[in-house]
């Protein structure tokens, strides 16, 4: 069944109580998490721990509408009060820079609280195998945001994958193009250059962490295939930046299939430029996140396929996924959204003791670390002189 926008909770059931860590003045992503946790109308903000500067996190929740008891000066603070209240929240969204996932994450979870965290999981492998054990033990929900996940069409790819349209995989190309850092932005005052070119707070990873995750880990989601090994080539074009901002990978999945990944923040005239291409036996598919309604599907012989997002309900895994008419642009905050409203009805599930319906589906902690475990052998094998190294 098609999502619809602003329907609510199932059988009047109270909106689920959502907190933030990040995402206060200033910051993009916060925002955009909050829009998508709205969309359906099943969140309500009511906690947050804005900013690891207190007095931006009071004003920043005060420009929420927060109640000033509920505005904390730390993320530690917050899990605390929190965990101890009658109307704690139930599920804390955390948009703050890669190096806070992980304690912010422990935090909540050892509070008994959801988590639905921004990716990367974590900064390291070490960080992300803890974190998956923590989540198995506490039994709670954790989401990551890999937004494009939730993009109706990609969902269809991957059913159509799944049901065997394409064959047996033999290809899978990802691309992830922008050139916003073409110059030293993170010189130039731009808190988002700022911490995703430093290693500190970024990680080992740059443009890889970044975006070559994210186009990794689509990759991942509509194929199916796991990787056993890559060849990388890491480069730092811009002079005085002290992270990679393009990026190349070579792979070699399990059972055969090969991969290539170019993802890069320096190519001039791309603006978010998310390309996938999957091609196996049968049949191919290809997709663009700047026209993302549209889904090319090849069979083997035939004219190629050009397939709509909402194309006369034709496609079922498209069409449970998609809230507004056929024509409509529908793309980015959607997919968000998407997981905001896949993560509800898992916890709607939970409070009742019973388990979502099997459609529902979010990146997890698990594809988190798997996520780590790309960045850091591409990291090895690029230091190590682009040599084929095992991925996890």
């Amino acid at each position: 069944m098609a999502i619809e926008a602003g329907k609510g909770t199932e059988g009047g059931a109270r909106r689920i109580r959502l907190g933030m860590v990040g995402g206060g003045q200033g910051a993009f992503i916060g925002a955009v998490h909050r829009i998508a946790a709205r969309l359906d109308d099943r969140y309500e903000l009511v906690a947050g721990a804005l900013s690891s500067d207190a007095e931006r996190a009071r004003a920043s929740g005060a420009d929420l509408g927060l109640a000033p008891e509920r505005s904390y000066a730390s993320f530690s603070e917050m899990a605390s009060a929190e965990a101890a209240r009658d109307d704690g929240i139930e599920v804390v969204s955390i948009v703050t820079p890669n190096h806070m996932h992980v304690p912010a994450a422990k935090a909540f979870l050892e509070a008994g609280i959801h988590v639905i965290c921004d990716k990367p999981l974590s900064v390291s492998v070490a960080e992300a195998e803890d974190l998956v054990a923590l989540q198995a033990k506490s039994r709670r929900i954790f989401a990551l945001t890999h937004n494009y996940t939730g993009y109706p069409l990609i969902r269809q790819a991957r059913a159509m994958v799944e049901a065997g349209e394409l064959g047996e995989i033999r290809l899978v190309q990802m691309e992830y193009a922008q050139d916003w850092l073409s110059e030293r932005a993170e010189a130039t005052g731009s808190k988002q250059a700022e911490w995703r070119t430093d290693p500190a707070r970024s990680g080992a990873g740059g443009c890889i962490g970044d975006i070559g995750t994210h186009a990794y880990n689509l990759g991942a989601f509509v194929s199916g295939l796991k990787t056993r090994e890559l060849l990388a080539e890491l480069t730092t074009f811009v002079e005085g930046r002290a992270l990679d901002d393009d990026v190349r990978v070579l792979l070699r999945y399990e059972g055969g299939a090969k991969g290539v990944l170019w993802a890069s923040q320096v190519a001039v005239g791309n603006e978010n430029a998310l390309r996938l291409q999957v091609y196996g036996t049968k049949g191919g598919l290809e997709w663009c996140q700047e026209n993302p309604n549209q889904l090319w599907f090849s069979r083997l012989g035939q004219p190629k396929q050009l397939l709509t997002r909402n194309g006369a309900g034709s496609l079922p895994a498209a069409a449970r996924m998609t809230r507004v008419p056929p024509g409509h642009p529908e793309g980015y905050l959607e997919g968000f959204a998407n997981i905001y409203y896949e993560v509800a009805e898992a916890i709607l599930a939970a409070r009742s003791g019973g388990a979502p319906d099997a459609a529902v589906t979010y990146p997890s902690v698990a594809d988190g670390l798997a996520g780590m475990r790309f960045i850091e052998a591409a990291v090895a094998s690029s230091r190590g002189g682009s040599v084929w190294t095992p991925v996890g």
